[in-house]
């Protein structure tokens, strides 16, 4: 018996020590990204502009880091909020933790060189190494032009400090280790010329991440690569109603097969129209994360570009239930 107990407690040693080398190799491995670049941007008034663009109609950044106002269609920012970040993402929303969207006015990075927030940017990790959740979508802001992320880094340097202290983002367990082993070094390109329509869509859509919320996920919040545009993708509001992303891709019965150019860009367009008034909306009645007052601020020739790019969307049933209101 005393054989028995000797040989489990080696055993039971043994396993401890090969978790804490596990724990510490993760711990001091990774993230495996290169050292923030050292990179001065220059914060000229075209870069801050192009920036503006970029944050607030095609990346939305500002979608994440502002207060939205749900009592208003689509939630546009708060005025007053921009970019000053609080947005609470937990497990009401499926999501293996809490995470909050920091602030990014000077007020929250100004501890941050340039390189440092390219870094954070593309490969989501912070400057004390710690790796983020991709909800922030660093895999997409990753496979962009170098120039457009200098762009929004101008852009949110010139934003008005905000003073707004944000709590800790805390990943559960073991999600909090796995996710050291997600950030990975950039793979930038050079954006394609607005005259390729295709590719320049293509290079869009990654920068407005439509796969992300047009896509359903697994238990685990991973995107299906297979239902990719298909739509599906719920997303509960604090009253307990739920809003599902629309299939976009090109199926004619329950998709935008059947979609113009015209009626593509008039979807868009129609919010940015001087004659359009946000409506109120009530607990209860239907409302959309979609955030149509920003996106509805692109330029016509991105928005063609986009839609030139869906065409080459391979059709894929999928009838979506737009919203369930609570009950």
């Amino acid at each position: 018996m005393k054989r028995i107990l000797k040989v489990a407690a080696y055993l039971f040693g043994a396993i401890i020590i090969l978790l804490v080398c596990a724990l510490a190799f993760l711990e001091l491995g990774f993230p495996k990204v290169d050292p923030a670049p050292k990179i001065s941007i220059e914060y000229t008034p075209d870069r801050i502009e192009r920036g503006a663009y970029l944050a607030n109609h095609v990346t939305v950044c500002m979608d994440c880091h502002s207060t939205r106002d749900f009592s208003l269609f689509s939630g546009p920012p708060t005025p007053g909020t921009l970019g000053a970040g609080g947005d609470r993402f937990d497990h009401k929303m499926g999501l293996p933790g809490v995470f909050y969207a920091k602030n990014i006015t000077p007020f929250g990075i100004s501890d941050y060189s340039d390189g440092e927030l390219y870094r954070l940017i593309t490969t989501g990790v912070t400057n004390d190494g710690r790796p983020m959740f991709p909800l922030m979508p660093y895999p997409y802001y990753g496979k962009m032009d170098p120039e457009d992320i200098y762009d929004i880094i101008a852009y949110i340097r010139s934003l008005d400090p905000v003073e707004n202290e944000i709590p800790d983002s805390k990943a559960d367990f073991p999600v909090n280790l796995i996710l050291r082993t997600i950030p990975k070094n950039a793979e930038m390109v050079k954006k394609p010329s607005p005259s390729d329509q295709v590719a320049y869509g293509a290079y869009l859509v990654n920068a407005s991440g439509c796969i992300e919320c047009h896509t359903q996920v697994s238990p685990d919040g991973v995107i299906i690569p297979e239902k990719a545009f298909s739509g599906g993708r719920s997303f509960p509001f604090p009253d307990g109603s739920v809003v599902t992303s629309s299939n976009i891709t090109q199926c004619p019965d329950t998709g935008i097969g059947n979609w113009t150019e015209e009626m593509f860009l008039g979807r868009f367009q129609q919010y940015a129209d001087s004659g359009y008034v946000i409506p109120k909306v009530n607990p209860g009645e239907f409302n959309s994360i979609m955030p149509w007052s920003m996106y509805s601020g692109m330029k016509e020739e991105d928005l063609k570009a986009i839609y030139a790019y869906l065409k080459t969307i391979k059709p894929i049933t999928n009838e979506v239930v737009k919203f369930t209101a609570s009950n």
